[in-house]
């Protein structure tokens, strides 16, 4: 599995949010780092095909993610840093079922694989829940839950960690371990970046350093330490 991005732009208003970017990333774990601000979760979206660039194009193999909707569903799951920016449905099988619909299920099949995904995650009494009744946390993991039930090759993750409490955040840990897809991480945590493939420090819509995790993350820590320094 391989994203492809060639001189990619993106503008919001007057301001330029990704620059120019080339990236060819065909690694299994990949992890984004930078400042709030530097362009990272807009690359997340431009990459899962939510937002389409200015200039420039992106491809999931041979796939161009915005001419081919129905494959990219199939192809790429994005979890947003707040969940109630993703989920659209009343109850918690309506949620997971929707993707599954979009993908050609009927909706018998679709709650049943819901139903089936949650008992995997010991979350089957949420099926019929309100997902507005869950902690932020635990919408955060329904949306998780939504992506694994769609089984897509790439998995993008804006800060999955955020709001979870610790048993959750371990069994979350746990399962993208186990996961075979191509996962994009973009987190402030370096202790989770620490086994991946591949780092790319986004910084004002450029990449800085692209290379592994102890070639890319002490230059980031130096660099983040003498902004705090310089702000007091």
């Amino acid at each position: 599995m391989a994203i492809y991005l060639k001189d990619v732009i993106f503008e919001f208003e007057t301001h330029r949010v990704i620059d120019q970017i080339t990236l060819n990333v065909s690694e299994q774990r990949i992890g984004i780092v930078g400042v709030n601000g530097s362009g990272k979760s807009t690359l997340a979206r431009l990459i899962s095909g939510l937002i389409a660039p200015i200039s420039g194009s992106i491809r999931i193999n041979d796939i161009d993610i915005y001419k081919d909707r129905k494959a990219a569903l199939k192809t790429v799951g994005i979890i947003f840093q707040n969940p109630d920016h993703q989920i659209i449905f009343p109850t918690c099988v309506e949620e997971i079922s929707f993707g599954l619909m979009q993908q050609g299920m009927t909706r018998i099949e679709a709650e049943e694989r819901s139903n089936e995904i949650l008992l995997k995650f010991n979350r089957l009494k949420w099926s019929d829940q309100l997902a507005h009744n869950l902690s932020q946390g635990q919408r955060h993991f329904l949306c998780l839950i939504a992506v694994l039930a769609m089984n897509p090759d790439v998995i993008i993750l804006d800060e999955p960690y955020a709001g979870l409490d610790l048993p959750t955040s371990l069994q979350l840990r746990h399962e993208l371990n186990k996961l075979g897809q191509q996962i994009v991480m973009i987190t402030h945590n370096k202790d989770i970046l620490v086994n991946f493939d591949r780092i790319l420090w986004i910084d004002n819509g450029k990449i800085i350093k692209d290379g592994s995790f102890k070639n890319v993350m002490p230059d980031f820590e130096e660099e983040m330490q003498r902004r705090a320094n310089v702000s007091y």
